[in-house]
C-alpha cells in the first residue's frame, strides 16, 4: 500500500564516540571489547580506537582502565571489601596486573593506598534524619511546645 521510508539522521563522530565513552561509563564493570564500542559508535574499529584517542587524549582501554581504578580507589576508601574482591567488583580479572596498573597510576599498591586512609567503619555516615534530631534543643521553651492540648 504505502512506502516506507527510512530516515538516516547523520551525527558529527563526536557524538558517537560520546555514545561509547557513556558505555564504558555506564558498563565499566562488564568485559568491553573495542569490536563492541566500535559498534556502539558505528565505526571501524581502528577507526574508532584512532578517533577516540584523537577526541579525547587517551586510548578506549587507557579510559575504561582509569574509570576502573576511580572506582577501585572509592571502594578501598569507602568499604572494607578485600583488594581481590575489589578488583573483580570493578571488571579487572587479575589481582596481579591490578596491583601492577594501580602501582602505576596512584604511586602506592591498593593496600597501601587503603591504610593511608582512614578505615570505612571509622567514617560511617549518620542519617540525616538522626543528626536532626539529636541536635534538636532540649530545653522546651518554644511557646509551641508550652500549649497544653485544646478539645
Amino acid at each position: 500500500m504505502g512506502s516506507t521510508l527510512t530516515l538516516v539522521v547523520y551525527l558529527p563522530s563526536t557524538r558517537h564516540l560520546l555514545r561509547a565513552k557513556d558505555l564504558i561509563d555506564a558498563r565499566y564493570r562488564e568485559p568491553l571489547d573495542i569490536q563492541t564500542l566500535a559498534r556502539v559508535a558505528h565505526l571501524s574499529s581502528a577507526h574508532f580506537s584512532r578517533e577516540f584517542r584523537r577526541t579525547f587524549g587517551e586510548t578506549p582501554h587507557q579510559y575504561l582502565l582509569t574509570r576502573r581504578l576511580e572506582r577501585a580507589t572509592a571502594l578501598l576508601r569507602n568499604t572494607d571489601h578485600s583488594v581481590a574482591d575489589i578488583c573483580l567488583e570493578v571488571g579487572l580479572t587479575s589481582v596481579g596486573s591490578f596491583t601492577t596498573s594501580f602501582r602505576r597510576v596512584y604511586g602506592v599498591t591498593p593496600t597501601a593506598y587503603r591504610r593511608a586512609h582512614p578505615p570505612a567503619a571509622a567514617r560511617a555516615r549518620v542519617p540525616t534524619c538522626v543528626l536532626q534530631a539529636y541536635a534538636r534543643p532540649q530545653s522546651r521553651s518554644f511557646r509551641e511546645d508550652s500549649r497544653t492540648a485544646r478539645g
